[in-house]
């Protein structure tokens, strides 16, 4: 008989495609992960995978078996959480990705409001881009995640809690750092730098201007907001952040000024993403007040 086991040992096989790394996030050996595979394959009929001494791949009917491998462990953990949801929110472990523009000027305001408010929660966090995250929770290694919309996210609920716009950062003597609003127009002469591809702030700042890829592209590739605005503080350019990173990355920095953006808004929105029958909602739910405090709202 097929074993839930062997299932989640081959859903961590297919997503490390390496048998040792499977077998590790599985806390299991090597071997042994390797025997549970051999047998299920025997007892479908089937070869889920391709072995050689170098890689593991995915087979065409592998690709089957494991998408309804899936949904068969994301509907026995639904099962095994179902009684959570009627107990206290937070009162169980709660997993949550964070995206980079959003995890370091959030989570420190929202931490202690949340031990007050809710001693006993426990959460891990997972800091990713936001494709990366989607995927997570859609294969149910995540609880929830918070990303910025707009973002492609089909097959899961979003929960919104904030909006905010851009702020426009360049240094005080430029001949724009006076002005109380920006415009898209305005900002095509200010060398304007960006986080590198793959980072959605990006693709709603070029949204929110109206501007191409080629217009805001000057060789740069950061991968943070914290490099960015080094690099304004050396002259390099300038560039746009979002309302929450202010405080953090503008306020104490007497050499910056931050101007808004004078751009049809909110610039983005955020939001806790979740699978449509997802048990624990309600932890989900009281987090999200804690976001809403934190932030101000």
């Amino acid at each position: 008989m097929i074993s839930f086991k062997q299932l989640t040992y081959a859903l961590a096989a297919e997503d490390t495609l390496h048998f040792k790394k499977a077998a590790e996030k599985c806390n299991i050996s090597q071997s042994a992960l390797s025997t549970a595979l051999n047998q299920l394959e025997e007892q479908l009929g089937v070869q889920i995978f391709e072995r050689d001494n170098k890689k593991v791949l995915v087979t065409p009917i592998g690709h089957e078996v494991l998408a309804r491998a899936r949904d068969i462990v994301l509907q026995v953990n639904a099962l095994e959480s179902l009684s959570e949801g009627l107990k206290e929110p937070l009162s169980f472990p709660l997993s949550v990705g964070v995206i980079p523009t959003i995890a370091p000027y959030l989570l420190p305001k929202m931490f202690p409001i949340l031990h007050e408010a809710h001693p006993q929660a426990e959460l891990r966090i997972v800091e990713e881009q936001s494709h990366v995250l989607v995927d997570m929770v859609r294969k149910g290694e995540l609880d929830t995640a918070i990303l910025a919309l707009p973002y492609p996210h089909e097959g899961l609920l979003s929960l919104e809690f904030w909006e905010e716009d851009f702020y426009w950062v360049t240094v005080k003597d430029d001949k724009f750092s006076r002005l109380k609003e920006i415009t898209s127009d305005e900002l095509t002469q200010s060398n304007l730098m960006l986080l590198k591809e793959g980072h959605c702030l990006k693709d709603h700042i070029l949204d929110a201007c109206k501007l191409t890829e080629e217009a805001a592209s000057h060789g740069f590739g950061a991968t943070s907001l914290n490099t960015l605005i080094q690099m304004v503080m050396g002259r390099l350019g300038t560039t746009l952040i979002p309302e929450m990173a202010m405080e953090q990355l503008i306020s104490q920095n007497k050499q910056l000024s931050a101007v808004h953006l004078n751009e049809p808004g909110p610039h983005r929105r955020i939001a806790f993403l979740i699978r449509p029958n997802f048990t624990r909602l309600s932890s989900v739910e009281a987090l999200k007040e804690v976001c809403k405090e934190a932030l101000g709202k």
